[in-house]
């Protein structure tokens, strides 16, 4: 990350003498010079530290002078290069870009410009340290102008690994999908031309593919979701710049500085109405999600102003996205039209971030290139943990290592639903481990019996393991990114997770710390029929809630759902219901909100996980302020919550004709009632003034927004996540901390 050559600098500034060298506690330079210099120079580190450069703490020691002349940038030993952070992919700088764009550099057009302040680091990083030879990069040998860069202090490209040039770098070539390779001089222009055409490109980037067509082309649009089998998900797009994403939506300073950070995520940002873009690109969805160029190939493709692209992950829907050059071909060949590649390989994938500003802070929701592997840095507490490797769960699937007082969680491996996602998963665990130089002592994973994580972690035999409930983890992360040991009253609110009663989870209120947990409150159980088909269809959903406020007399119901639903497919569902056949309790909120969802007509199948709750929101009248009638009722300890009369309420609604967006955010507001009132009565019985929320139903923005404010206002502290994601891709940080700390204990 230059931060070396950066000190050299420095201290040649100074008239400093001594070293710098890379350890294993960090970076340890010795200088030598008057007081005065000194001090300078430790406030410029703080000042001006390079782009990349994260300090986290300065210890300084004062020792004899040695009157040495003259400052070093010693070698670093093998041994002590373990330990040291690596540093994440990062977006092309400005400097690279005004070289790759200036005709009299060398460097002109080259789609592999980048220098030590910018450029690939974690996907093609094979080994520790982080040399050329343990780099995708070892195949190119440096032409004698790239070594003198490489080699010089003062020059911006030393020591940077990727370094190269068009005589010595690799290069980019197009192709069909027959694997016929086009002549042509400049491939990236001539693959802009076949874009703009209304061809799809499958595009090898940064951390993968990436499945490209001109978002103004609605024909190409469509096309794309046919191919790719991804009906209704929104599609990613990427624009030129600023102005170009002020054209289609709208954005804050805050929004603004986000889209623009090195790590360049995607940014979940309110659509502009009339837009020029296909309705194709984000269905039903008040939101883009928007991404500047990060690498080269980027910047020369969208060069012109006003051409938008649409990048989506370069997969087959629920597979991982391609990496490899033969994959890419035999997997997309059906999908895309022509394909641009090139001969750097990628050594791990990582899909794009995706983040959205959200209650005056960036919150993550999917945490990969960019950000990873950027450490978690624990509080005090937690600095003595063992080596932990924790599993994650079963959909947004990460890992996570604790070593040395820093939770290193990985990219987003994602939904652990086939083999190529579970081998992705594996290769992970390997090259994290490998990298940071850590052998666990303890594996940690989700109690549900059936997961793939949870089967692996069965099968090993020379390592101590321990299951943690799923909301625990949930309650734990939060608290884990935030410095916070507990106790606190946790509002943990997802779509599954395994009970420790053996029943399915997801609305539930938890009092505890790291260690331990009570359930103090959650929804009244409802029977899920036909388990996890009753998630890809919420009209399943609906008939159980509904037949728990009506019974049979549902059947006489004029609402919405039973225009999309047979009599016949409902009097199934509702005999498995009545006969408890296939049915599984639950207290899951998010299949609350898909009942809700299917009553009002919206929404009876689904194509991707939370579409329904999602439309929901997306309809939802802002300005609406009432609530639905709710029942709280107590046994022994724990606070029931009941939703027959919400359910009854709503659906009087729909038979008066009142408008789905004006029933919508009332639901809303009546979950947000419930959950502000349990923590009032909560913090009674248990003298807690600490609320921490986690689970996925709070990245829905009216939520998350009005309960932490409804939650202030009554004088509680709220404690969100913003580090990681509040959904499942934040779960392993919770498991490692819960399974760590069990273990220094010895409760394991």
């Amino acid at each position: 990350m230059g931060f070396r050559p950066f000190i050299y600098q420095l201290a040649s500034r100074y008239g400093l003498s001594g070293f710098v060298i890379n350890t294993s506690d960090g970076v340890t330079l010795e200088i030598e010079g008057a007081d005065g210099h000194i001090d300078s120079f430790f406030k410029d580190i703080i000042r001006d530290c390079p782009p990349l450069a994260y300090i986290s703490s300065i210890e300084r020691e004062y020792i004899s002078p040695k009157y040495e002349k003259g400052f070093q940038i010693e070698e670093s030993k093998r041994g002590d290069e373990r330990s040291t952070l690596i540093s994440p992919d990062v977006c092309v700088c400005e400097d690279c870009i005004r070289e790759m764009m200036d005709p009299f550099d060398r460097r002109y057009r080259y789609p592999f410009i980048n220098c030590t302040n910018c450029g690939p680091r974690y996907t093609i990083i094979m080994d520790i340290p982080y040399d050329r030879e343990n780099t995708t990069m070892k195949k190119f040998k440096m032409c004698k102008l790239c070594k003198e860069e490489y080699e010089d202090p003062q020059n911006r490209r030393f020591h940077a690994q990727p370094n190269a040039c068009p005589k010595c770098g690799p290069e980019v070539t197009l192709w069909n999908n027959k694997r016929e390779k086009l002549n042509c001089d400049d491939p990236i222009l001539k693959a802009k031309e076949l874009i703009k055409k209304g061809a799809i490109l499958a595009i090898k980037g940064l951390g993968g593919f990436h499945l490209a067509v001109d978002a103004k082309n609605h024909k190409a649009v469509v096309r794309l979701r046919k191919r790719k089998r991804r009906e209704e998900k929104p599609f990613a797009i990427m624009v030129r710049d600023i102005e170009d994403a002020k054209g289609i939506a709208h954005l804050s300073h805050e929004e603004e500085k986000i889209l623009t950070s090195k790590e360049r995520p995607i940014v979940l940002l309110r659509k502009r109405k009339g837009n020029p873009l296909s309705s194709e690109v984000s269905p039903k969805n008040r939101y883009f999600g928007i991404m500047l160029p990060y690498t080269p190939i980027h910047y020369l493709l969208l060069e012109k102003r006003g051409d938008i692209f649409v990048m989506t992950s370069g997969n087959i829907t629920d597979e991982p996205i391609n990496i490899d050059n033969d994959d890419a071909f035999r997997n997309l060949k059906d999908i895309a039209d022509y394909f641009l590649i090139h001969n750097r390989d990628i050594y791990l994938r990582s899909d794009d971030s995706v983040v959205t500003f959200m209650g005056g802070k960036l919150r993550q929701i999917r945490r990969s290139r960019g950000y990873v592997p950027v450490p978690i840095f624990l509080s005090e507490r937690l600095r003595g943990l063992p080596l932990v490797l924790a599993l994650g769960g079963e959909l947004k699937n990460t890992i996570c290592l604790i070593k040395d007082g820093k939770a290193f969680l990985s990219q987003h491996v994602g939904d652990m639903e086939n083999l190529e996602t579970f081998q992705f998963f594996l290769l992970t665990i390997r090259h994290m481990s490998r990298i940071l130089d850590i052998t666990p002592e303890l594996l940690v994973y989700d109690m549900h019996p059936d997961y793939l994580t949870t089967q692996y972690a069965k099968e090993q035999t020379d390592i101590p393991t321990v299951a943690v409930q799923h909301h625990h983890a949930h309650l734990v992360s939060c608290l884990a990114e935030n410095g916070i040991s507990g106790p606190v009253i946790g509002i943990t609110l997802d779509g599954t997770g395994y009970g420790t009663d053996g029943n399915i989870w997801g609305g539930e209120v938890l009092v505890g710390d790291a260690l331990r947990f009570r359930r103090r409150a959650h929804f009244e159980y409802v029977p899920l029929p036909g388990g996890d088909s009753a998630i890809r269809y919420p009209w399943k959903s609906a008939i159980s809630y509904l037949y728990k406020a009506f019974e049979s007399d549902l059947l006489n119901l004029n609402i919405p759902l039973f225009k999309r639903i047979s009599k016949r497919d409902t009097e199934v569902v509702l005999k498995m219901i009545q006969r408890d056949i296939n049915c599984y309790p639950t207290s899951s909120c998010g299949r609350l909100f898909d009942a809700i969802a299917a009553i009002l007509g919206l929404r009876h199948r689904v194509s991707y996980e939370g579409q329904a709750p999602m439309e929901l929101e997306m309809i939802s009248d802002e300005d609406i302020k009432d609530y639905y009638e709710f029942g709280l009722e107590k046994e022994g300890d724990r606070y029931l919550i009941k939703i027959s009369d919400l359910i009854r309420a709503v659906v009087e609604d729909v038979q008066k004709g009142i408008g789905p967006s004006v029933i919508a955010k009332r639901f809303h507001n009546s979950i947000i009632e419930i959950f502000k009132l349990l923590c009032v009565i909560l913090r009674d019985e248990e003298g807690i003034n600490r609320v921490a929320l986690s689970g996925g139903v709070f990245q829905n923005r009216i939520i998350f927004e009005n309960l932490s404010l409804k939650l202030q206002q009554e004088g509680f502290e709220v404690i969100t996540h913003s580090l990681v994601p509040t959904n499942d891709g934040g779960l392993s940080l919770g498991q490692a901390i819960v399974g760590g700390l069990r273990f220094k204990e010895g409760l394991i």
